[in-house]
């Protein structure tokens, strides 16, 4: 659960602050005395189902929303117009001038946030070449792939270096190549002072990319902390069991997700393992419990397996089998 703003953590050192944030539309509740906070420096995980009140939090942090209950500040205060340039937000909604070419639409922000328009120009040339678009400088928009577009929009927002960087669905339009070369260029930016916070719905990134993380569901913080940290809640290892027969209820594990019975009559289960768990007495006891094993294999217990037993992909076959 939240750490309250990081007890022990200087007001200084953190980037983002969030503290009994409440936000209401009408009659309905979608944030609920959400608290958090993102230290200077660190990669942070900001992770949610669709509606679970990412982008409405990340919008009432930048004041295009007004927050009901609660502060939100970024580098000590409410964010105002005039931080700007130290800020980078690549939003889920894309903005950019699509009839315009490439390089123009570059420039136009680069100076927007401060730069000579001939530094600006350097910039996005020595960008374009670095994605792979330098021979799309002089061209339209409107003209080039969503990945494409996606490579300008992102260019745009680490323009300038700024000390602060909110990525919402950074990845979308990118096939594993460039997902692969947009999270270099996280990685550049964090290793060159910059504080991220990273939307996502690719568990692989975080794991690669984020130092701490939260789940937020239905607008309430769900878990919060290190990818470590979160692992070891639902179990720091995860077993696969491919089984026919009842699974028993009283495990001493929790299930994570279990898919239904396919053609042969056996079904999935994806088990978080408490720390300690003696694997041959487990299975031992599944046996024992009359189910007839096909396989039992452990790894390290995913994010992906989290977030799917989290946010209710698990929910429905669970109570089905158990």
């Amino acid at each position: 659960m939240p750490e309250e703003n990081a007890p022990g953590t200087a007001p200084t050192e953190l980037a983002v602050s969030v503290s009994g944030f409440r936000m209401d539309f009408g009659d309905r509740t979608v944030i609920d005395d959400l608290t958090f906070a993102v230290r200077r420096g660190e990669t942070f995980g900001f992770l949610g189902s669709n509606g679970s009140g990412k982008t409405t939090t990340i919008r009432a942090l930048l004041g295009i929303y007004q927050a009901t209950a609660g502060t939100l500040h970024i580098n000590g205060r409410p964010f105002t117009p005039e931080q700007g340039h130290r800020l980078g937000y690549l939003p889920e909604e894309r903005g950019l001038y699509k009839k315009e070419p490439v390089l123009e639409v570059m420039n136009y922000f680069g100076q927007l946030k401060g730069l000579p328009r001939a530094a600006a120009k350097t910039w996005s040339l020595d960008y374009l070449e670095r994605v792979g678009l330098a021979d799309k400088a002089k061209t339209r928009l409107d003209k080039l792939s969503g990945g494409q577009q996606q490579k300008v929009q992102l260019g745009v927002t680490i323009m300038s270096n700024p000390e602060l960087l909110i990525l919402d669905e950074p990845a979308k339009g990118f096939d594993p190549v460039n997902r692969r070369l947009l999270m270099e260029i996280i990685d550049e930016q964090k290793r060159a002072g910059a504080t991220v916070i990273l939307v996502t719905h690719q568990m692989d990134e975080v794991e690669q990319l984020c130092d701490r993380i939260l789940l937020l569901k239905d607008g309430k913080a769900e878990a919060y902390g290190t990818v470590a940290d979160v692992q070891a809640r639902y179990g720091s290892r995860t077993a696969t069991l491919v089984y026919s027969g009842t699974l028993p209820e009283d495990l001493a594990c929790t299930p994570l997700q279990i898919s239904p019975a396919g053609a042969d009559g056996e079904c999935t289960a994806h088990l978080a393992l408490a720390d300690g768990t003696d694997n041959a007495d487990l299975l031992s006891r599944l046996v024992r419990a009359g189910l007839r094993v096909s396989s039992f294999t452990t790894s390290r217990t995913s994010l992906e397996d989290i977030f799917l037993h989290v946010y209710g992909a698990a929910s429905p076959t669970l109570e089905g089998a158990l």
